[in-house]
């Protein structure tokens, strides 16, 4: 048989890795850590369910028998009476295979530490007794319910019993459910801080990668909301002040490209937690402001713009009207002015049009000459 090797100079014999065996074990979608997801056709569980019930009464019954064949010295009453007292114990823990899954859920369940599958049809449903479900979102709430009781001294008792009611379900919801991240400050692409808030609407649509693949897909969904909502808001500005004529900006920004932005959130967002089994619907931007530091500061440059803006609607189109009434004067031969009268018209009236109070007329009783 070779060897996978080389010798050096001095004759041993040096091995060499297989490639074929090294994995790379850094990147999310690394297939040697990756979970296939294996869908079980389970039994029916209202036919397992009689048919325990019916073997438990029968194994009472056969104690009975046994009993009453050890009293009466009759043969075989030993063995009836051991059998019955096996059924009696075994039986009973048959009751742990039956599982209830509602609609738009999933039960994923593990076997002695190996993945044994999931079911995925609604309905009561029997299983192998020995397989238990596994649901992070579950055993997070269980374990802050205990946390809660064994702080509670009147609760201990109650912690003990495991009486202890929670809200979560075992099963693996489907359904579309609404991720309020709240708000975090942020900086745009000009430095300045941002106070930004979203949404996320989302569901599972491989409960099995939801489980095995990420710790709890929930806290890692929200870790990757906030990520994603930094990484995204800070390639633009808050506003531009480069507006053209019709009042619109070249650029994208957080304020006038809302919905641009939130589909680009959705895309980077979808991609990352693709591999938890997770599919995001929809991304909206819910809040959106200046931070407190800077919100003064940007509320007087805004009025200063919209200041400027009316200003230089209000200069235009005295303009027009001014040269509207000299070209009219001019054309219908009403009065014929020479270019001294004509600026004094014009210095009139752009200062009646464009003065931000209402003028006061003065009367030339005499010649304009």
């Amino acid at each position: 048989m070779k060897e996978n090797g080389n010798t050096d100079r001095s004759g041993r014999f040096r091995s060499q890795p297989h490639p074929e065996k090294t994995h790379d074990t850094g990147g999310a979608g690394d297939p040697a850590l990756e979970v296939v997801q294996r869908e079980i056709r389970p039994l029916n569980g209202f036919a397992m369910l009689l048919l325990i019930t019916v073997l438990l009464i029968a194994s009472i019954v056969v104690i009975v028998i046994g009993g009453l064949r050890i009293s009466s010295g009759a043969p075989a009453g030993t063995a009836l009476l051991i059998a019955g007292i096996i059924g009696c114990c075994i039986f009973p823990i048959l009751y742990g295979g039956l599982k209830v899954v509602g609609p738009n859920e999933a039960l994923v369940l593990t076997l002695f530490g190996n993945y044994y599958g999931t079911i995925l049809r609604q309905g009561f449903h029997y299983v192998n007794p020995f397989a238990s479900f596994n649901n992070p979102a579950y055993s997070k709430a269980l374990e802050k319910a205990k946390a809660t009781a064994a702080g509670d001294g009147s609760s201990l008792r109650k912690l003990s019993s495991g009486n202890i009611s929670i809200n979560e379900k075992k099963t693996i919801s489907m359904k579309n459910m609404t991720l309020n991240n709240g708000t975090q400050k942020v900086n745009d692409v000009m430095g300045n801080p941002v106070i930004i808030g979203a949404v996320v609407i989302w569901k599972v649509t491989n409960p099995t990668k939801a489980v095995f693949h990420v710790e709890d897909y929930t806290e890692f969904l929200s870790i990757q909301t906030d990520s994603t909502i930094r990484n995204i808001a800070r390639l633009y500005p808050y506003d531009s002040m480069d507006v053209d004529d019709n009042g619109e900006t070249a650029e994208r920004t957080l304020r006038g490209s809302s919905q641009e932005i939130a589909d680009s959130m959705r895309a980077e967002l979808a991609e990352r937690v693709e591999f938890a089994g997770l599919e995001i619907e929809e991304v909206k931007i819910t809040h959106l402001s200046y931070a407190e530091e800077i919100a003064a500061a940007m509320l007087q440059r805004q009025q200063a713009e919209a200041v400027i803006a009316a200003r230089t609607k209000i200069v235009d189109g005295a303009v027009s009207m001014v040269k509207m009434a000299i070209d009219k004067l001019g054309d219908e031969d009403i009065v014929i002015l020479d270019e001294e009268r004509k600026a004094a018209m014009v210095s009139n009236l752009l200062v009646v049009l464009c003065s931000g109070r209402e003028s006061q007329p003065v009367i030339n009783s005499g010649s304009i000459y």
